[in-house]
């Protein structure tokens, strides 16, 4: 397993190697300007003609024009120009053009986006109105019927980028023909190409813009197909290139490399067929359903490319399954890579009308037609490595007890916290704040160790539906151990007594050899309670010094400065976009917001390791995706994991005594540069965090063996 799987085609595609070998071939002998009229020129522009005539072959393009450009983008943009601009002139002599700019609600962002751009610098004044979809992703006809009479232009995909749901393109035009919409239509066909017949001219189609990266071809190289009288406006204008239809010096390169990737769709034999991608994918659900229990499909098979497979998995975020994936050179996305970088819901399953938990937790695999037998093999194998570390780690049910975990766990969802207080010794646990989202994983996570839970208390009342405890309640039945209270906050009725600093006397629970000590409050009041953990004297006192964390809500105790010492973790219910704990050591001399933590570029690590030999190298990656990762080291050196979930288990190991330098890491760098800010912000003097650290790793690493 060293080398990625790459599973994120209609991100973008490797490039055919014949591509590559056509590209290098035209910049080192073709490198002539086809406008030139010498032989070098001549012969640049009868490879460029002999492209375009391969592509009109392959695409039906009959009396229409197909034009290159520098990508799909390029391409929508000069339909819209040309339908805008249309318009505008038929409007100037008197002829109905339509009032409506119709976009399909599952197109991809540049399409709405381009229609509102040039209607607005055009001033044609018209209305953007979204053609709802079904909860199969089809477009409604019946919609579309009613508006068709008034739309200037209408604007669909042949396959969507997405789920790979295929439009009724015969139903549309049906519905445009039968209304005499005066509507100009356009049909993104980015996904299309190489995965569906195409034969535009026998279509109404009056654009198609295709994109070359999306099928083996470099970036930077497209096409747009103009339908014969249909109206055009140049985008770009100037040495009359293209027939005056786009200006700009031909990317010579571009086109040889998409004409080798043209031939290769013509000859038919390194593309698969509908029925053998179909099958790939059968096999990579049957893997999927495999690894992660109760995964959904979000679009139908029936009626979508096979190369596509959209799903969510409850329980799990978009972002934690991207993380296990990428650990495991697995590449996939949370849907268009346009947007996936944006932690928002799918806008394309929203329109679907699926449950919100769906879109906001969708995953994208998408692999091309020349994949084979063995890159499946190798897809599936992953995939099931993938669902082993997340039993591994109780994430879902392990097939036999694993062994327990001790100390301390965060988690979150939406900026609100999760503790569990976990004791090996005695096989239990403490829940701190348990959250609805997560009921379930916990409820995975002490099943799978076998764990007994002592308690599931509250710090503060949390807003309707926010609390987890009733549901992590009925989910634990038969591991309860005293712990299903219904007292303010799910303190247990059976407690016992310890005294705190200040001569306090406090309620505890037993946890092994520690205990956790609920903190007197002022009045009697039960509204923001403070939980205390630590070990207690033979005479049941928890003195300050013995505090090592203590559990707060949403404002701390004015008594907490008698109870614990300066340098105990507190342990906050909520964060704010950083890892949620302080000291009152921190607290009493701030170093201020927004630290930026140090950060080393990768390839000044090697030089900083030298000049601090006692350097630790720390992984923050959830334990399922070290687990997922080939090897378990980066770049071959030892390193320790510390997941950022337990990061505060190892607080105050490191804050105390002599400061060695830590270096953490992770894969893209966000959650190393929340760990090394936690330790800088507590006093951590050689807290650093690597940027990009595995991603910079993987260009390093051996060229991927298999390639979709």
């Amino acid at each position: 397993m060293n080398s990625e799987i790459y599973l994120d085609v209609n991100a973008t595609s490797p490039v055919l190697p014949a591509a590559i070998a056509a590209a290098a071939l035209a910049m080192r002998e073709g490198f002539g300007n086809p406008s030139s009229t010498h032989a070098t020129g001549l012969r640049a522009k009868a490879m460029l003609d002999a492209v375009r005539n391969r592509a009109c072959l392959l695409l039906g393009v009959g009396n229409g024009r197909l034009m290159f450009t520098s990508g799909a983008t390029e391409a929508i943009q000069s339909a819209v120009l040309s339908a805008l601009c249309a318009v505008r002139e038929n409007r100037l002599r008197g002829e109905y053009a339509g009032e409506l700019l119709i976009y399909g609600a599952t197109e991809h962002k540049a399409v709405p986006e381009s229609l509102a751009h040039w209607n607005r610098l055009l001033g044609t004044g018209l209305e953007l109105c979204p053609l709802p979809v079904d909860q199969g992703g089809l477009h409604d006809l019946d919609a579309l019927r009613l508006m068709a009479p008034r739309a200037a232009m209408v604007c669909t995909m042949a396959a969507n980028n997405e789920t790979g749901v295929i439009s009724d393109l015969d139903g549309i035009s049906a519905v445009l023909c039968a209304s005499a919409s005066p509507a100009l239509w356009m049909v993104d066909s980015v996904q299309a190409l190489g995965k569906m017949a195409l034969s535009l001219a026998a279509t109404r189609i009056d654009y198609a813009p295709f994109s070359g990266h999306k099928l083996y071809a470099p970036k930077g190289i497209g096409m747009l197909y103009v339908r014969a009288g249909a109206p055009y406006t140049a985008l770009m204008c100037g040495g009359g290139q293209e027939s005056g239809l786009r200006a700009g010096t031909e990317n010579m390169a571009g086109v040889a490399a998409l004409g080798a990737v043209i031939d290769a769709l013509s000859d038919g034999a390194k593309f698969r067929s509908h029925a053998q991608l179909s099958q790939f994918r059968l096999r990579l659900a049957d893997a999927l359903r495999g690894a992660l229990p109760g995964i959904c499909f979000n679009a139908p098979f029936a009626g979508s490319l096979p190369t596509t497979l959209n799903f969510s998995v409850p329980g799990f975020s978009s972002k934690e399954l991207l993380d296990l994936f990428d650990a495991a050179d697995l590449r996939m996305s949370g849907g268009s890579a346009c947007s996936s970088a944006i932690a928002a819901p799918s806008y394309v399953l929203e329109a679907m009308h699926l449950p919100r938990w769906r879109c906001a937790a969708a995953v994208r695999l998408s692999f091309g037609p020349m994949a084979d037998e063995a890159f499946i093999d190798a897809a599936c194998a992953r995939i099931a490595r993938c669902g082993q570390a997340l039993r591994a780690s109780c994430l879902i049910a392990p097939a036999l007890p694993v062994a327990c975990a001790d100390g301390i766990v965060q988690l979150g969802v939406d900026g609100e916290c999760t503790w569990l207080v976990l004791d090996a010794a005695s096989r239990s646990c403490i829940v701190i704040d348990a959250l609805a989202p997560l009921a379930g994983r916990i409820a995975g996570l002490v099943k799978g160790q076998h764990l007994q839970v002592r308690a599931v208390i509250d710090t503060h009342p949390h807003q309707p539906g926010g609390s987890g405890r009733a549901a992590l309640l009925a989910l634990l039945e038969g591991q309860l151990d005293g712990a299903a209270s219904a007292a303010p906050l799910g303190w247990p009725q059976q407690c016992e007594s310890v005294s705190l600093g200040g001569a306090l006397a406090a309620d505890a629970i037993a946890l092994g050899s520690r205990v956790l000590a609920r903190l007197p409050q002022q009045g009697g009041a039960l509204d923001n309670a403070t939980y205390l953990l630590g070990a207690i004297t033979q005479q049941r006192q928890l003195a300050p010094g013995a505090v090592e964390f203590a559990f707060t809500g949403q404002a701390l105790s004015p008594l907490l400065a008698r109870v614990v010492g300066p340098r105990a973790i507190l342990c906050a219910s909520s964060e704010a976009g950083s890892v949620p704990c302080t000291t009152l050591a921190a607290q009493a001399a701030p170093l201020g917001d927004g630290i930026a933590p140090r950060k080393l570029e990768a390839t000044a690590l090697e030089a900083f390791l030298q000049a601090h030999p006692a350097a630790m190298l720390i992984d923050v990656r959830e334990s399922y995706e070290h687990a997922a990762t080939p090897g378990g080291h980066w770049q071959g050196r030892p390193s320790r994991n510390v997941p950022l979930s337990r990061l505060v288990d190892c607080l105050p190991e490191w804050l105390l005594g002599v400061q060695q330098p830590l270096v953490f890491f992770c894969r893209s760098g966000g959650r190393s540069a929340k760990a090394a800010e936690c330790l800088q912000r507590l006093g951590h003097q050689h807290a650093w965090h690597v940027a990009d650290a595995l991603v910079l790793e993987g260009a390093n690493r051996e060229q991927p063996t298999v390639a979709a």
